[in-house]
This record gives structure tokens, C-alpha cells and sequence, in this order.
């Protein structure tokens, strides 16, 4: 009997990858979201919140077959109605399809958006690591001028420095648009075909579907080959050269450190023009920079998932579980959450029917209580109040209930006070 106990409780878990986000980590997440929230609507964005089941379609033709997030990560399902929907891996695709579908085309542009919301991947759980993670998403839509690109990696640098990074820097690159890109993908390709042998059986199938995400691998033979691929930059056209250009002069401007890193392409397909990802550097050497955001510009997603014209675009996605994670995290607390002044304690069934009155008339003036109202001793009360250090406590009782008064105690010197009810805000006003 005792195994079959035990393998019941193995049973009540969360499903591999993911976990529950409870007490102080919930108001870590929270503190940061309210954080990135701030910068971006100072900067003029507006929020969204967008479906978590989307049509996989729109990732399919969106991020592209031929990446490791469509092919192999990607939650699909089957409704009995026969829609094949996906668990959203990404917030960029539903953004823009939200932008065709609502007519944002025919607002003045661009149009600023900001998200926040659980993204889910089907990956090798790992520490910092999910398959149901958390991303903060920034995204200007309809303009494809320079600046806007530069005011997006700023913001998420400021989010990261005020969340406490630091040492942060920009790898930064330009993979071009269609028409200089073309050129560069068949010289990518030739001088890929000349070291086939080197290549892994991943990266060999990822050349006949997609050689740009050859540079994104991760194994070790062909990162020795990607250190002397052709870099997209030499195949850029003078205007997306010139974009480029001023991307980094404004970067230079704001103090913003760069690396242009040749081999950048992020993980997705619908990427044009600028890549970037804001890295921590590392305090030892044998550590390598820790990707902390990423994004970029993306101008053709819109006619990928079926709109009638381009889109110009650029975003930046942050991950909030490695942020969270971090030693240098700031622990942002919540704006709602306020450390309790007063603890509430009820006595007999009379006061405990007019309680919820007297915590009503305390939230609607902003005083934070903590509070044990199915406790019924006044010892015990007490002993909780003593145990959260909270420096007074209200209490309420049968003959309190009769009188409309309360009982204000200061858990420190133990001193009690009777107060009238109608007088009970300016008393704990005046409270040190």
C-alpha cells in the first residue's frame, strides 16, 4: 500500500517543463512586468494581449518550416471541430495578425504595441529553461525608418539596467532585404556545399530548406565552419546598407555598446534587415554571454500568414524566467503589493459578521491588512501578528461589534486603545 501511495504523488505534478509561479517569485514576475510596462508606455506603446491557442498555420507559413520551433517544438492540436491549432511559441505572428484583422493599417503609423504572456516550446527542460516560459514583447508596426529600430533596443535595455543587468552590450547584425538577400544565400550556400563533410546530418538537411539557419547551430563542427562563412553584411544593397548604417550611428549616439556579430540570424525565418540580442557579458571567461532579449525587423511576415500587402516591422521579445532567475535581479515589487501596517483579528460570531465591513472601509482608504478570520482565539491571532512583525493589530469583538468601536493595539509596547468607528482612519493616520 505504502508504493502505491508513493506512486500516486509521483502522478500529482506539474506536467514536465513546467511549474507553478507562487509567493514571492509570482511578485518578482509581476514587479518586472510592471517595470518593463512603465518604460514602454513612456515611450508611447499601448498593450495587447493576444490568444495562447492560435492556428498553427500562422507559425507555420510566420516562422517557417525548416526551424526547430515548427519542426520539433511547436504544441499542435486537433479540435473536434477539425482546426489544427498550436500553444503560441512566439508572440510576433499573432501580433501582426491581430494588426490585418482589426484594420490597424488605417491608423497613423506606426502603431506601438506591448505584451506579456507565457510562451510555450517543446524543449529540453533545463535550469532557466521552460517549456511554458514568460516573454515581454515591445513591437512597432508600419514603418520601416532606422530610428525605430534603435528606440526598440534601447527600451529593452533600459527595462534590463533598471531590472538590475549589468555590463549589457548589443550583438548586433543585417541579413538584408529581398533584394540583396538572394545573392548572399546562394554564396552561403556554395561555401557550405564545399564543406558538406563537416557539416552535422541537421544542418546538411537545413541547407536544402533553409541555409541561413545553418549559422544558428549550435554544434561544434559546423561552429568551426560558420568562423569563416561569407558574412551578410558584404551582400547588403546600398539601401539596406544605409539603414544599417544609421541604425548604429543612433545606437552610438544613445552610448549603446555593439558588436556587429556576422553569424546572427536569431532562430526564425521572417527576419529582415536588423538582428539583434542584448547579451550580459560574463564575469568569468570561460562563460559565454548570456542572452538576456532578441528581435528585429520584420517587413514580409504580414503576406507569410496571408495579408494582401508588407508590413514593415521591428520587435524585441525579453525572457522574463531568466531575468527573474538572475543573481542581479532587483526583486521589483508590485505597486499593489504593500507590506501589511495592520493585522485584523475577529472575536465571537457578531464581529465576525460585521469583519468584512471594517476591511472594506480599510481598502477603499488604502491601509493593507493581513488577516485570519476563520481563526476564532485571540491568542492565536496575536501569535501570527507577532510572527509577521506587523506593527499593530485591530481588534474586533463582541462588545467592539455592539458599540461600533475597535480595539487598536501596538504589538510593540502592547498599549490598546478603543476607537469609534467613525474615527478609526484619522487614529491610524496619525500611527507612526
Amino acid at each position: 500500500m505504502a508504493d502505491a501511495g508513493k506512486k500516486k504523488s509521483k502522478e500529482i505534478a506539474s506536467p514536465k517543463g513546467t511549474r507553478d509561479i507562487l509567493d514571492e517569485e509570482y511578485y518578482s514576475f509581476q514587479g518586472f512586468f510592471e517595470k518593463a510596462q512603465e518604460v514602454a508606455v513612456y515611450y508611447g506603446f499601448k498593450p495587447i494581449d493576444t490568444p495562447v491557442l492560435e492556428h498553427a498555420e500562422l507559425f507555420e507559413s510566420g516562422i517557417g518550416r525548416g526551424t526547430d520551433i515548427v519542426d520539433k517544438e511547436m504544441y499542435t492540436l486537433r479540435t473536434r471541430g477539425g482546426d489544427h491549432l498550436a500553444l503560441r511559441p512566439e508572440h510576433t505572428a499573432p501580433l501582426l495578425r491581430a494588426y490585418i484583422e482589426h484594420g490597424m493599417q488605417n491608423l497613423p503609423q506606426p502603431v506601438l504595441y506591448y505584451q506579456y504572456g507565457p510562451i510555450f516550446r517543446h524543449d529540453s527542460p533545463q535550469r532557466g529553461r521552460y517549456r511554458q516560459f514568460w516573454q515581454f514583447d515591445m513591437d512597432s508596426l508600419g514603418s520601416d525608418k532606422s530610428i525605430l529600430d534603435a528606440m526598440i533596443i534601447k527600451m529593452g535595455i533600459s527595462i534590463l539596467e533598471e531590472a538590475g543587468a549589468q555590463n549589457l552590450s548589443v550583438d548586433i547584425n543585417s541579413i538584408g532585404d529581398r533584394e540583396c538577400r538572394g545573392a548572399y544565400i546562394k554564396e552561403l550556400t556554395n561555401y557550405y556545399k564545399k564543406h558538406l563533410g563537416s557539416l552535422s546530418a541537421v544542418d546538411r538537411e537545413r541547407l536544402k530548406t533553409n541555409p541561413l539557419r545553418i549559422l544558428d547551430s549550435k554544434d561544434p563542427k559546423t561552429m568551426e565552419v560558420n568562423a569563416a562563412a561569407p558574412d551578410s553584411i558584404s551582400y547588403l544593397c546600398a539601401a539596406c546598407k544605409k539603414h544599417f548604417k544609421e541604425v548604429l550611428e543612433f545606437l552610438e549616439e544613445m552610448g549603446v555598446g555593439y558588436n556587429i556579430n556576422k553569424n546572427l540570424v536569431r532562430g526564425l525565418s521572417y527576419y529582415s534587415r536588423t538582428v539583434f540580442e542584448i547579451v550580459e557579458e560574463r564575469g568569468n571567461e570561460d562563460q559565454a554571454p548570456l542572452a538576456l532579449a532578441g528581435g528585429g525587423r520584420y517587413d514580409y511576415l504580414a503576406r507569410q500568414i496571408g495579408g494582401k500587402r508588407d508590413v514593415p516591422a521591428v520587435g524585441i521579445s525579453i525572457g522574463v524566467d531568466r531575468i527573474v532567475a538572475s543573481p542581479w535581479y532587483k526583486k521589483l515589487s508590485p505597486r499593489i503589493i504593500k507590506k501589511p501596517k495592520i493585522y485584523f483579528i475577529q472575536l465571537g460570531a457578531e464581529a465576525k459578521l460585521k469583519s468584512l465591513n471594517i476591511i472594506e472601509i480599510l481598502r477603499k482608504a488604502h491601509i493593507p491588512i493581513a488577516q485570519s478570520l476563520s481563526r476564532e482565539t485571540l491568542s492565536s491571532q496575536l501569535a501570527i501578528a507577532e510572527k509577521l512583525s506587523i506593527p499593530y493589530a485591530i481588534i474586533f469583538g463582541v462588545k467592539e461589534a455592539i458599540d461600533n468601536s475597535v480595539i487598536v493595539r501596538d504589538m510593540g509596547s502592547r498599549s490598546q486603545e478603543t476607537v469609534k468607528l467613525g474615527k478609526l482612519l484619522q487614529h491610524l493616520k496619525e500611527l507612526k
